[in-house]
């Protein structure tokens, strides 16, 4: 295998967004990077590895009012968190930024002063359509109408009209270079299918100046000479990949920075290449360096019923399934399972399975069987007895080849395909074993040398493999190096055959992975994890009792009815209000129009199972002030006597905005 000794080799994931603990999905990319890091370092790389959190925006101001702590303490606990779950993943990152970080401010404002100096940021005003989760704004023709409603083209989650004056990056100056590079560098943004996008959604239609500060919120770098705005988070956040390592704007940047920037691939999600693979090097040009070499958009892990959300319910934890399988269990599955391109899916299911077959079955019992007939026939001694046969030839020329096969896969990213070779080499020796019949062997005394050669092949098929597999299952790597009484083999020396010394494995084998009871591990998730209550039975029939007389209010004339406007909505938004025993805060379209109302029915809803549902409302009623909100009309529903609520809803689906007569 060719190695690179100390060539520098900068890599770096999405710094993750300090608004709350990440799931699963969230820590398949920060495992990916390091899978491909130490690969890289296992070439003979000088590797840097930066990671990293986000910790500005209107999002982490508003949530932490809500847990009514400060911006800067609220991120600095969950920036602390998100390092932690890191580390219990065992990611051997070189750097972790937080973009609180002094220095990084202090960059970040030279750099938003360079480009306004030079005419490439300008102050204006702005009027469209905000998501706020994503923390991007869209034009008119950028957002998705559906079903009447306005929702955000990245995630698919309404978005909010709004107007500020802001400082502008004039996009489009640098829009014809940026597709001349991505024409010239074929391998710039990868998958190609995420290039086709860039390039066709964005690129050809011509980009908009792209909104660079922000004055509805404080919770961002200030703008040192307007405070009145802050950076907006993608020139904050985006500058970290250069920040991190040295880069000084206006000045001498650090040797360091010289040395690994540009980076050699950004791994982040398919959610976000476009700020990655637009406006990012958009940026960069504007500032007179390098592109990065690579951008790689992986695809999404996905909960089995679809991407993973709070709101769901169907978030899954990697502490949680660490408890669960173990941390190299894990790994393997995040990492195996993904395809380079598409979509992922992990449920409890797919997670037993795969460890039963491949991890205990496939490796664990390979070990196992190699250590355990090593012991039994030899006293646990391993060596060469000389004594080869044709049916050695398959097993060595697969062991030889692998490497070179694992490498070509990980040139391209493919690191589920460079894990799948790995395995073919197991799956190779444990079919050794059958062929060669070890235990007919020993009971021929003129067989101990051919036996010897046996366990000493499978020694070293283990040896080679678990080598390759180091960089992904870096515990499991050593546990069979532990095992076997040899060593892990540098990459030069992984294309050879036979280079063990003489060994002794050990007397008593662990077992790497234990199979799975799936019924055991399904009854344990169940009371973990119980399922929703079901509704109660309903209550045996009561005798029917005389219909109780209604009482009327007084009666009113058609004109005075007819002074009340009553409309169909569509629920956009469905929240609790803080602090509050009934009341939750809706946002309505009611046909164009967006109302905030607020409710006192939290004791008979979530605010989940309303998002998306058509109500009926009064909407000319005079807006009230109910726990600090504003609420602009009311929503219609009915109580009967014994205090049972339901709202009023359509029979059949109607467009917001339609008049109730």
């Amino acid at each position: 295998m060719q190695t690179y000794d100390k060539k520098p080799y900068y890599i770096t994931t999405a710094i993750a967004y300090a608004s709350g603990k990440p799931h699963i999905g969230n820590c398949y990319e920060i495992v990916l990077t390091d899978a491909i890091a130490r690969f890289r370092r296992a070439q003979g790389y000088d590797v840097f590895f930066q990671t990293g959190t986000d910790e500005h925006g209107q999002k982490i101001e508003n949530k932490a009012t809500d847990a009514g702590k400060t911006p800067k303490a609220f991120v600095d606990e969950t920036a602390g968190l998100i390092r932690n779950i890191w580390d219990s993943l065992n990611i051997s990152y070189d750097k972790f930024i937080r973009t609180t970080d002094d220095y990084h401010e202090a960059e970040v404002q030279k750099i938003f002063k360079k480009l306004y100096d030079q005419g490439d940021i300008y102050k204006g005003s702005y009027e469209g359509w905000y998501c706020v989760p994503d923390e991007s704004f869209f034009t008119e023709s950028q957002v998705v109408d559906k079903d009447g409603v306005k929702v955000c083209p990245d995630c698919g989650r309404p978005v909010v009209k709004a107007s500020e004056e802001a400082y502008f990056f004039r996009m489009s100056k640098y829009a014809d270079r940026l597709m001349a590079h991505i024409e010239a560098h074929p391998e710039f943004i990868q998958p190609v299918s995420r290039k086709n996008e860039m390039v066709n959604n964005f690129l050809k239609p011509g980009l908009q100046d792209l909104c660079v500060s922000r004055t509805s919120f404080k919770w961002g770098i200030p703008v040192d000479f307007d405070d009145k705005h802050v950076v907006y988070v993608w020139l904050d956040a985006l500058t970290n990949y250069i920040t991190g390592i040295g880069y000084h704007c206006g000045g001498e940047s650090t040797e360091q920075y010289k040395k690994f920037w540009p980076a050699d691939v950004h791994v982040i999600g398919k959610d976000i290449i476009r700020f990655h693979t637009i406006y990012w090097p958009i940026f960069l040009m504007a500032l007179g360096e390098a592109l990065p070499k690579q951008v790689f958009g992986h695809p999404w892990l996905l909960q089995g019923d679809g991407k993973m959300s709070k709101s769901r319910g169907n978030v899954l934890y990697a502490d949680t399934l660490i408890d669960f399988f173990g941390l190299d269990a894990v790994r393997y599955f995040v990492l195996h399972e993904m395809p380079f391109e598409n979509d992922g899916v992990i449920t409890w299911d797919l997670l037993i399975e795969r460890i039963n077959a491949d991890l205990a079955n496939v490796l664990g019992n390979l070990l196992n069987r190699t250590v355990a007939m090593s012991n039994k026939y030899f006293g646990g001694a391993v060596r060469n007895g000389g004594v080869s046969e044709p049916v050695d030839e398959e097993l060595i020329a697969v062991a030889k080849e692998t490497p070179a096969r694992c490498e070509k896969a990980m040139e391209t990213l493919h690191v589920a395909d460079a894990l799948t070779e790995i395995w073919n080499l197991f799956k190779r020796c444990n079919k050794y074993i059958d062929e060669t019949m070890p235990w007919a062997l020993a009971k021929d005394p003129e067989k101990q040398d051919r036996l010897a050669t046996v366990l000493y092949n499978l020694s070293e098929g283990l040896t080679i493999g678990a080598s390759l597999l180091a960089p992904f299952l870096p515990e499991t790597a050593e546990k069979i190096f532990a095992q076997l009484g040899t060593e892990k083999r540098g990459f030069a020396k992984l294309g050879g055959f036979g280079l063990n010394p003489e060994t002794k494995v050990t007397e008593k084998p662990e077992q790497l992975f234990a199979r799975l009871d799936a019924a055991a591990v399904m009854k344990k998730v169940a009371e973990l994890f119980p399922a929703p209550k079901e509704e109660a039975a309903p209550a045996p029939e009561k005798k029917e009792e005389p219909a109780k007389e209604l009482t009327h209010k007084p009666e009113v004339e058609y004109d005075d009815f007819a002074k009340l406007e009553f409309r169909v909505g569509k629920v956009l938004v469905c929240e609790e209000v803080p602090k509050s025993k009934k009341l939750l805060r809706f946002e309505i379209d009611f046909g164009g129009e967006k109302r905030q109302i607020i409710s006192g029915i939290k004791a008979w809803y979530k605010p989940e199972e309303l998002v998306g549902r058509n109500v009926m409302a009064i909407v000319n009623l005079k807006p009230a002030k109910l726990a600090g909100l504003i609420s602009e009309g009311m929503l219609l529903s009915a109580e009967d006597e014994d205090g049972n609520l339901s709202l009023m809803t359509t029979g059949r689906d109607v467009k917001p905005g339609a008049e109730i007569r």
